[in-house]
Order: structure tokens, then sequence, then C-alpha cells
């Protein structure tokens, strides 16, 4: 019969804790194996809005009709520019005519006769449907002398009765020999008008 030895128990209960405390470190060194041989999971996290370099949608909305105010603000002024450009542009065609108007009046008012450019001078009326209805005719001034010449011509719109109703003057200046110029004279009668255009005076000056 084997009796017990308090010395023998005491090293049987180490030897126990160590094999317990072995096996926890081996399960452990597993369980590390295990974790570095998979891709660990990770928490998402919230973009870093300082980061961003953009706009916010409201941000860019704003933006954007400021742009489209001033492409508009810049559109408009253009177009005031354009017209007022178109506008200065008639207003010296006008002043031109004017003055071509009356120094071909003045150099025509002691003239005799029909003058001595008749022959220099044609005429030849517009298709109303080009003239937006208007009774236009067109001026073929030629110079054939041999030297810089001048014109006036006196146009005259009779009505069927061969009554002159209006009478219009032009000025074609400093034309070089052989050189041709064509202007046109407009009536400023109503476009329903019944009127013959007839060259009445032209005179080289």
């Amino acid at each position: 019969m084997l009796r017990d030895h308090p010395g023998r128990g005491r090293r049987a209960v180490a030897a126990a804790l160590g094999c317990a405390l072995l096996c926890a470190v081996a399960l452990t060194a597993c369980g590390d194996s295990e974790d570095n041989s998979s891709s660990p999971s990770r928490t998402p996290r919230s973009p870093d809005a300082a980061s961003f370099s953009g706009l916010a949608p409201s941000a860019m909305a704003s933006r954007a009709a400021s742009a489209i105010a001033s492409a508009k603000a810049s559109a408009s002024a253009a177009a005031s520019s354009a017209r007022a450009r178109a506008s200065e542009f008639e207003a010296s065609v006008d002043a031109q005519i004017a003055r071509g108007s009356a120094t071909a009046e003045k150099e025509l008012k002691d003239v005799e006769g029909r003058g001595n450019a008749v022959p220099e001078v044609g005429i030849k009326g517009l298709p109303r449907n080009e003239t937006s209805g208007l009774l236009g005719v067109m001026v073929t001034v030629t110079n054939k002398t041999g030297t810089k010449a001048s014109y006036a011509v006196q146009i005259d719109f009779d009505d069927q009765s061969g009554k002159v109703v209006e009478t219009r003057f032009l000025s074609v200046e400093d034309l070089d020999p052989g050189e041709k110029q064509q202007p046109i004279v407009f009536s400023r009668q109503a476009g329903d008008a019944q009127l013959t255009p007839r060259l009445a005076k032209a005179q080289r000056y």
C-alpha cells in the first residue's frame, strides 16, 4: 500500500499547472498565426472634409448663376455697342448723302438744258421685291473723259400724267478717267405710288 508524500503532491500540482500554462500559450500562438494569415477587417471611417478642395453644391450653383448673369450682361453691352455703332454709321451715311445732295443741287442750279454729262450717266429701276417695296433707282456714272471729274445728277419722279412729283439730287465726286460708280436713289413717296424715274440733268464739274 502506497503512502501519501507531501512533497510528491506539490510537485504533481505544479506539473499540472505548468502543462495548462503551456497549452494556453500554444493556443494563443495558434490564434495569432491564423489572424496574421488573413486580412484583418477594418472599421469604415468617414472622409475628412478638410481634404476636399471642391465647392458644395449650393456654392457651385451660386457661382454658375453668377457666371450666367455676367455673360448675359456682357452680351447685352455688346449688342448695345453694336446698335450704337450702326446708328452712328447710318447717321454718317445720311449726312454724307445730304451733303452730296446739296452740292449737286447747287451745281445744277444755273445749268441750262440737261447738262454736259447726260451721255455719261444712266439710270435703271430696281425690282421692288429687292427694295422692300420702295421705288429705287440705280444711277450709273462713268467718267468718259481723260481727267478726274465730279458729277451732279438730278432724278425726277413723274406720275402717270407726266407731272414731277419728286426730285432727288446726288453727287459723285472725284472719278478717275474710266472709273464708274453706281449709287442708288430712293423715292420718299409711298411704296404703292405709280411713279416713273427720269434723268433730268447731269453736269460734269
